[in-house]
């Protein structure tokens, strides 16, 4: 909240515009800003405001650059400009109203849930995806294993976005079980093992994945990396250990969006025509090395809130 106060210094008035942040420490710092010419500019302040936005976005992405350990990949310009990104997606974010909340979340909600649904291979176009989402209703003649994917994905994103919440078993095997509803694909921990196409790698057999999954959400607790780094090396484990019977790439990539969404980050969509460099990004963290998927992450992330959400404030 932001608010004028006023100080006595040395026998003179001043006033500051101020607000307190959270920073990601759980400490709280308090912004101001001088209001120089506060009694002739008292009934508009617009341009405090922006100065005092301005000056919160930079100690915030300068705290991060410090906060989280830093490297190769997410050096601190990196981490800099990653919260910077935070920053102007939660200013979007409150600038909408209800109504302009919600038609975001819908039109984000197709977008993954093509996206996601076409990397696995589901014939549906874009259209009737935004068709079954929208209307509620099942097309004639597709497929039905694929329109109740997109109706389950559907349910699970706005799960995600209306609860909130926490990387624990119990949320991965809640998405699980919403994936697969109605797909005639068993719910829960895989009973025997699978296999992945293309890659060199044997996943977790059923009788370990129980204690493999165990050892990885504590390690995600535990984990003091930047959020985004965190889920990229959640997400290439996780698909590793290949969990379940089916539906383990797309539960993945909503778990990625928990994690950026615990520490109030943007979502991200991996689009299927990066399909190809995202499998080749998950085959070569299957071989230890990491870099590939955190390049891949990051530039996600960026885009995402680019040419998705930034482009849709842009038109309102």
């Amino acid at each position: 909240m932001v608010f004028v106060s006023e100080k006595l210094i040395q026998g003179k008035k001043r006033y500051y515009l101020e607000k307190s942040i959270r920073l990601p420490n759980g400490k709280v710092k308090k912004i101001s800003i001088y209001l120089k010419d506060y009694q002739k500019e008292k009934s508009n302040l617009k341009r405090y405001h922006l100065l005092l936005e301005e000056k919160t976005k930079k100690l915030l992405s300068d705290f991060v650059a410090k906060y989280y350990p830093s490297n190769y990949i997410f050096t601190e310009e990196v981490l800099k400009r990653l919260e910077e990104i935070k920053f102007d997606y939660q200013k979007i974010i409150k600038k909408l109203t209800k109504k302009q909340l919600e038609d975001v979340l819908d039109r984000f909600t197709v977008n993954f849930t093509y996206e996601s649904n076409a990397i696995e291979g589901n014939s549906l176009t874009l259209k009737d995806v935004t068709f079954i989402i929208q209307e509620g209703k099942i097309i004639k003649g597709k497929d039905l294993r694929e329109v109740y994917e997109t109706i389950n994905t559907r349910k699970a994103v706005e799960w995600i976005f209306d609860t909130k919440p926490k990387l624990n078993e119990k949320t991965l095997l809640k998405l699980h079980q919403i994936l697969v509803e109605n797909t005639g694909i068993a719910f829960g921990y895989k009973q025997v093992p699978n296999f992945l196409l293309g890659r060199n790698i044997k996943t977790t057999p059923p009788e370990k994945v129980k204690e493999e999954m165990d050892k990885l959400l504590e390690w995600c607790r535990d984990n003091q990396s930047h959020p985004l780094q965190k889920a990229a090396e959640f997400h290439g484990q996780f698909e590793k250990i290949h969990p379940f019977e089916d539906g383990n790439g797309r539960t993945g990539r909503l778990l990625i969006n928990v994690i950026l969404m615990n520490h109030s980050y943007p979502p991200l969509i991996i689009r299927k025509s990066q399909r190809i460099k995202y499998f080749h990004a998950l085959s070569a963290f299957d071989q230890g090395h990491f870099g590939n998927l955190n390049h891949f992450l990051i530039d996600k992330y960026k885009k995402t809130f680019d040419k998705f959400f930034k482009i849709y404030i842009k038109y309102l």
